[in-house]
């Protein structure tokens, strides 16, 4: 496991003693960011159910400017802590050992450009916390991405109210699931449509000439 790209670059990263986390493959981490592109720059981050850190230390290194995480997991802690001092990003995170539910129903700061949701496996914890995230659209900054990291064997429909799903995609056995709030994606595709009629509209005036 290590660091991708960015200002840590090939950094090797320690995992959490045991099997009570599981780490993002790097091959999904690679695609996860590709996707995310230079959106991730200058960004907020909630890691909730951190592990090893992984995915928030990878979007630091890219360029975000501060990351959050948490777990429950005293050993969890203490390999993320390692894993940011080693990677020379502890200055831009903050790590908390608590638990993530009690975190997003009392939490009053900042919101944050991206909540990544990846929590232990068959257990149902994915959507207790992405229906935590919805019932608060405060957490969220707009235009923000909450994207849930599960095996493909956990997904089930989750009735939302304020997010809704764009994409998702499957890596052996990381599938990745992406969300926004619905009144951004609106604004997206109606951004879109006015661009194409922008665009049908000078061919027209070209055709004319």
């Amino acid at each position: 496991m290590r660091v991708i790209a960015g200002s840590a670059r090939g950094h090797k990263l320690q995992s959490v003693p045991g099997d009570s986390t599981r780490p993002i493959t790097d091959r999904a981490k690679e695609a996860l960011f590709s996707i995310l592109g230079d959106w991730i720059i200058e960004t907020r981050v909630l890691d909730l159910f951190g592990g090893t850190g992984s995915v928030a230390i990878e979007a630091l290194s890219r360029g975000a400017t501060f990351a959050h995480l948490i777990d429950r997991n005293r050993r969890a802690v203490q390999t993320i802590q390692a894993n940011l001092a080693h990677t020379k990003l502890e200055g831009q995170a903050t790590v908390m050992q608590g638990d993530s539910f009690a975190f997003l129903e009392s939490y009053r700061g900042e919101p944050f450009d991206l909540i990544y949701i990846a929590p232990p496996q068959y257990q149902g914890m994915w959507h207790k916390a992405l229906t935590l995230v919805d019932q608060r659209p405060e957490l969220l900054a707009p235009f923000g991405a909450v994207i849930v990291q599960i095996h493909p064997r956990e997904d089930e429909a989750v009735e939302l109210s304020f997010l809704e799903e764009y994409d998702r995609r499957e890596y052996g056995s990381v599938m990745l699931i992406f969300y926004a709030s619905s009144e951004d994606l609106a604004a997206d595709e109606d951004e879109d449509e006015d661009e194409g009629s922008i665009e049908e509209d000078e061919d027209q005036d070209e055709e004319t000439l």
